[in-house]
């Protein structure tokens, strides 16, 4: 067999082996598309019933817990990360500049009831005044009544009658003196109740108590201690200022911020699944509570302002928020991150 024969006789024996090749490469560049194509027609006509976001944090009520009144801090009792029920005593501010305060307060009434005792003294005291002054100008009166009757008899002399005369003159000016005493000595007695002095120093008494209460700061709920970074023997306690948080324990939720086109599908009490993305494999079900009011944008504490010319649309995200159905099996803490997918079916 020549070189030629044998050459034609190898071809024909590879023909075979590249024909089935060539028909697997043809079936694979049209599987493979088509493939595509229907997972991405699923995977839109399964999103056709739900909307979600990864944009979604677990939310807890937290109380920012500070002083009422300045002062050191003289005893801690809690420490992080520990669960305190309500009215449970936090810490305590130094309290004798308070006790002081109070004793002050309590001598302060003290004197003012000393002082309205001698007001009333002194308003019964010219009661008498007057009566005294009344006595003396009725007797002044009978004493120039004689001296008018002698005078005209001719048994006394001029002089005489214009003595009597002005003692009854001094005794009418003692009685209206005495009435104007009487008058501001009983102006100066608060009808009914305490005097003006006295009910300052109950209130202050009262305000003494107060700040002296409020030397112990207690939990206004039960909850977690946390962010006691602050909170040391010494510090100073400023009134308004936060010397830790109390995160609550009984409440927890998820805040997800859906975009503005999602809006129109959703409405309260559709049911929602939650996926946090700390605890992987974890499903909570749950349902829209609430639909916020106003764009995050809007509530920030500098709001975009639009009017200046060059505005941008940009979409818009709108805070949802979303409730457990059931208590989670794993701690829920504030901030994590999570997916929220909402079923829209309905």
């Amino acid at each position: 067999m020549n070189q030629e024969t044998r050459i034609e006789a190898a071809g024909l024996a590879e023909t075979p082996a590249k024909a089935p090749n060539k028909a697997r490469r043809i079936a694979l560049m049209l599987v493979v598309p088509l493939l595509l194509v229907l997972g991405g027609a699923w995977m839109w006509w399964s999103g056709q019933g739900t909307v979600s976001t990864d944009n979604a944090q677990v939310k807890q009520d937290i109380t920012s817990v500070g002083a009422q009144v300045s002062g050191p801090i003289a005893q801690v009792y809690v420490k992080e990360g520990q669960r305190v029920q309500a009215g449970q005593l936090l810490f305590r501010i130094d309290p004798e500049p308070f006790r002081v305060a109070l004793l002050q307060a309590e001598a302060q009434l003290a004197q003012a009831q000393l002082s309205e005792r001698q007001v009333v003294t002194q308003a019964a005291g010219t009661s008498v005044d007057i009566t005294g002054a009344e006595a003396q100008l009725a007797i002044n009166q009978r004493a120039l009544a004689r001296q008018a009757e002698l005078l005209r008899q001719g048994f006394t002399t001029k002089v005489r009658y214009d003595e009597a005369l002005s003692d009854v003159e001094k005794s009418r000016t003692a009685l209206a003196d005495a009435a104007a005493r009487a008058a501001n000595a009983h102006d100066s007695i608060a009808p009914g109740g305490d005097q003006p002095s006295e009910a300052a120093a109950r209130a202050a008494i009262a305000s003494a108590r107060l700040n002296l209460s409020r030397t112990e700061v207690r939990a206004p709920a039960a909850g977690i201690v946390s962010n006691t970074d602050r909170l040391l023997p010494g510090q100073q306690a400023v009134p308004g200022i936060g010397l830790l948080s109390l995160v609550g324990s009984k409440s927890a939720w998820v805040e997800a911020n859906f975009k503005e086109k999602d809006l129109a599908k959703m409405a309260p009490g559709q049911k929602v699944e939650v996926e946090i993305d700390a605890y992987p494999g974890l499903k909570l079900h749950g349902r829209v509570e609430s639909i916020g009011a106003g764009t995050g944008s809007e509530f920030a504490i500098l709001p975009a302002q639009n009017a200046n010319g060059n505005w941008v649309k940009v979409s818009q995200r709108v805070p949802v928020r979303i409730a457990f159905d059931e208590k989670p099996s794993r701690p829920m803490i504030a901030g994590l991150s999570a997916t929220v997918t909402v079923d829209v079916g309905d």
